[in-house]
């Protein structure tokens, strides 16, 4: 096997491969230097967090949304049926709550 190239074409292959070698362990020092990862892991544990808020503004929005519709007619208007005996039951907890500390102050 005979290598046709001359030697001016071998000398510029190897200052070719030199120099991507070269470029190649600047960016592997780059990737491993400790602020680049540092900076890796604050951008991923950035992403979760944002991921995580939106699922639970989804989520609390979503409940929020089905309470309302249970308390609320599409109009607007309130469902008297269900807002009466929900704020009947509100009140009367409130009410042997105060009862209570009374008791516990006497």
């Amino acid at each position: 096997m005979s290598d046709s190239r001359t030697p001016a074409q071998i000398e510029a292959d190897i200052v070719r491969r030199r120099e991507r070698l070269a470029e190649t362990l600047d960016e592997i020092g780059v990737r491993v230097h400790p602020k680049t990862i540092i900076g890796d892991a604050k951008a991923r544990v950035a992403s979760t967090v944002d991921q995580t808020a939106g699922r639970a503004f989804v989520t609390a929005n979503r409940l929020v949304t089905d309470v309302k519709s249970r308390f609320v007619h599409t109009d607007g208007a309130p469902r008297l049926e269900r807002v009466v005996p929900v704020a009947l039951a509100v009140v009367g907890v409130v009410g042997l709550l105060a009862l209570s500390a009374r008791r516990r102050r006497a």
